[in-house]
């Protein structure tokens, strides 16, 4: 990580805490975490966020714009709703951008189980920005299964709780995980409080799974 990487994370976590010392009292954690995923934002919704450094969250129009992918510098592509009768694009289709891809065939809806995908896309996040690489996380609105996506790499690679990860995410993107990635992300953050926040590996990551 570079001095103006440090910078500007050192920025973000600034920004947490002080954030994080507003929260009033509340009875209810889950009440707390839809209270942040629920406050609008102010402004345009552009189609892409960076919201941590080299880290990007967007739409389906930005994964098919290769032109502004390949100009922000993208090494790594997470298709958080790849399928045939999703986002069908593959790596196949960034055959011209070299950037490693991984497929997650999520569906945004409460029942769906994402949580078995959180290890996996945590350790490619995690790999890809531990050599200087450039990673773009994306659903179909970048709003709930890229946001879930990227929370749980906060969490397990950056030692984030919950709560931490969705200030940090919405200084920059208004992200909204379903009820039902509410409550798996909440389980994770219960499982991560357990074990004292030192699961980052691909072996211990298996438990998260569960």
């Amino acid at each position: 990580m570079n001095e103006c990487q440090l910078i500007e994370l050192i920025t973000i976590l600034q920004s947490i805490k002080k954030l994080s010392l507003m929260i009033p009292f509340i009875h209810s954690f889950i009440h707390f975490l839809n209270h942040l995923i629920l406050k609008k934002g102010a402004g345009a919704y552009p189609s892409y966020h960076q919201v941590w450094p080299n880290l990007y969250i967007g739409d389906e129009s930005m994964a098919r714009d290769k032109a502004t992918l390949s100009s922000l510098g993208v090494t790594h592509i997470v298709n958080a709703a790849a399928g045939r009768h999703r986002i069908h694009t593959g790596p196949q289709f960034y055959n011209d951008l070299e950037v490693e891809y991984l497929a997650v065939e999520a569906a945004d809806h409460p029942e769906f189980n994402l949580r078995p995908y959180f290890s996996s896309s945590a350790n490619f996040i995690e790999n890809a920005l531990n050599n200087n690489g450039k990673v773009f996380v994306h659903c179909a609105m970048g709003v709930s299964r890229s946001g879930t996506l990227v929370l749980a790499y906060l969490m397990i690679c950056q030692g984030l709780s919950l709560a931490e990860a969705i200030i940090a995410v919405r200084l920059n993107r208004d992200i909204g995980p379903n009820s039902g990635f509410l409550e798996q992300l909440r389980q994770l953050d219960l499982s991560l409080s357990s074990q004292g926040r030192q699961i980052t590996s691909e072996n211990n990551g298996d438990k998260l799974q569960q």
